[in-house]
């Protein structure tokens, strides 16, 4: 999948997807999350609460997050596994101001003010939702 198809599915609203951490003990976590937004072909942006998967990328900045647009068989869905570095977690500031405005306007206040943090992560790699022969 190139990476214009990937942010057309990945920007499509209404979507969840789920992202996977693992802290520095190897302990790992998923989450489902609707706000991350691919702003360029390398790059996504999310807001997050102060949680799980927070604490986790403060650890361990590596993580996945998978995005699915089923079809009518699972060869026929559509989506990716997308690997993640976080570069930036911000509590304040610029960026921590526009993902909260992007929340708000998108779904809402209420969301907006469940947000701790902004993350701003670089695409490290994308695989196919399904892959029959390499897993």
């Amino acid at each position: 999948m190139d990476r214009t198809e990937l942010m057309n599915i990945f920007n499509k609203r209404p979507r969840i997807g789920a992202l996977s951490t693992v802290n520095s003990a190897g302990e790992p976590n998923v989450a489902v999350f609707g706000s991350p937004q691919m702003i360029d072909e390398n790059t996504v942006v999310m807001g997050i609460g102060e949680n799980r998967s927070l604490r986790n990328l403060k650890e361990n900045p590596k993580a996945v997050f998978i995005v699915v647009e089923p079809g009518d068989t699972v060869f026929d869905w559509k989506g990716a596994r997308v690997y993640l570095e976080a570069l930036d977690i911000e509590t304040s500031g610029g960026f921590y101001t526009q993902v909260r405005e992007d929340i708000a306007k998108a779904v809402g206040e209420e969301a907006a003010k469940m947000i701790h943090a902004a993350v701003r992560f670089r695409i490290t790699e994308v695989r196919a939702i399904v892959d029959p022969l390499v897993a």
